[in-house]
C-alpha cells in the first residue's frame, strides 16, 4: 500500500456519507467524523451526502477521490462502488464485487461454504412454507436475518415455531431474501481488516440474546474486551482466519469481520462489513486505538488504501 506523506497527495476528496439506507443516520455520523479527522490533518475534504447530491457532481467540484462512509444498501453492496469506477474517481474500501457479496450475507455462506470457511448452518426461507422444514432442520434456537441489511437491522432470536413465524414476517418487510442460521452458543468476536492485516480481536459481550442493534448504539450494558481474553495463539490464528475470510468474499482495503467460538473452539463466521461504523467509538477505531492507531491517523491509513503507485485505485 502506497503512503501518503503530505495531504495534498490525496488531492480533494468527497467523503460521501448518508444515502438512502435504513442504516443513514448511522452513516452520516460515520461521515462526519471522517470528515472531521481529515480535515484536522490538512486534508481538502468536503462532505458529500449520496441522498441529496447527485454522483456528476463530484467532477464538477474537483474532485479526486471518495472516502465512502455510506452504510448498507446503495454504498455498501457495490451499486456506489460501480458508479465511481464508472466516473473514474478512486474511492475507499472494497470493490464492486467485494462489496456486493459482503453486503449479501446469504451469498456470502455460499461462498464461505466452497473455500472452507466454517459458518453456522443455514437455509434460506422462500415463504412461511419452508418455516416447519427449516425448524425440523436446523432446530431451535434460530437467528432470522434479512440479507441485505447491516446494524442487526431485521434481525431476530426465534426459540419456537410462533417466533419463528414472527421473525419471517420481520425480516420479510426489508424487501430481500431471508435467512435462517442455526444458533451458536459462545463467544463473539470482530476482527478489524487494515489493508492485508488484521487489529487486535475484540470480545464482544451484552445481556442482551445477541448483539443487536440496541447493544450496538443504544445501551450502556454492552461491553467491549480488548485484550479479547483468548491466548495468543488462538488471537492469531482467529486474526489469520478472519483475514481469509474477509478476501474469499473479495473484501480489499478495511473492513470489519463478526465471528464467534462455539462450545468446541470452532470459529463460525458471520459476516463481513466493507464500510463498518467509524464514530470514534466504533468497533475498527477500537481496535485500532489497542494497537497505537489514533483516530485520525486511522481515517489517513484508510484513505490511504485508494492509492497505488501513481495511479488512482478503485476499491
Amino acid at each position: 500500500m502506497k503512503k501518503a506523506l503530505d495531504p495534498k497527495q490525496f488531492g480533494k476528496v468527497a467523503v460521501a456519507m448518508g444515502g438512502r439506507a435504513a442504516e443513514r443516520e448511522i452513516s452520516l455520523l460515520s461521515g462526519m467524523a471522517v470528515l472531521a479527522a481529515l480535515q484536522k490533518q490538512g486534508v481538502d475534504a468536503v462532505e458529500f451526502d449520496t441522498a441529496k447530491r447527485g454522483l456528476d457532481e463530484l467532477a464538477e467540484m474537483g474532485i479526486e477521490r471518495v472516502f465512502n462512509a455510506v452504510h448498507g444498501r446503495g454504498g455498501e453492496d457495490g451499486q456506489l462502488q460501480g458508479a465511481l469506477e464508472l466516473s473514474g474517481l478512486a474511492y475507499t474500501g472494497s470493490g464492486v464485487l467485494g462489496s456486493a457479496l459482503g453486503m449479501d450475507k446469504l451469498r456470502s455462506k455460499l461462498c464461505w461454504t466452497g473455500a472452507g470457511v466454517s459458518t453456522p448452518a443455514w437455509m434460506q426461507l422462500n415463504s412461511t412454507a419452508d418455516l416447519a422444514l427449516c425448524a425440523d432442520k436446523l432446530g431451535f434456537p434460530l437467528m432470522v436475518k434479512p440479507a441485505l441489511e447491516g446494524s442487526s437491522l431485521g434481525m431476530m432470536k426465534a426459540n419456537s415455531p410462533a417466533e419463528l413465524s414472527e421473525a419471517y414476517k420481520k425480516a420479510a418487510g426489508f424487501a430481500c431474501d431471508v435467512m435462517v442460521e442455526q444458533w451458536v452458543q459462545g463467544q463473539e468476536y470482530t476482527v478489524a481488516i487494515l489493508g492485508s492485516d488484521a487489529l487486535p480481536v475484540i470480545r464482544l459481550q451484552t445481556p442482551n440474546d445477541f448483539y443487536d442493534y440496541e447493544a450496538k448504539y443504544q445501551a450502556n450494558t454492552t461491553q467491549y474486551h480488548c485484550p479479547c481474553g483468548l491466548t495468543q495463539e488462538q488471537e492469531e490464528s482467529l486474526k489469520a482466519l478472519s483475514v481469509k475470510a474477509f478476501n474469499v468474499l473479495g473484501g480489499s482495503g478495511w473492513g470489519r469481520v463478526d465471528v464467534m467460538i462455539d462450545g468446541t473452539n470452532q470459529a463460525q463466521f458471520l459476516e463481513i462489513n466493507t464500510v463498518p461504523g467509524m464514530t470514534d467509538h466504533s468497533l475498527v477505531p477500537m481496535a485500532a486505538k489497542h494497537a497505537g492507531i489514533s483516530f485520525e491517523l486511522l481515517v489517513w491509513r484508510i484513505l490511504e488504501t485508494s492509492l497505488t503507485t501513481g495511479e488512482v485505485h478503485y476499491g
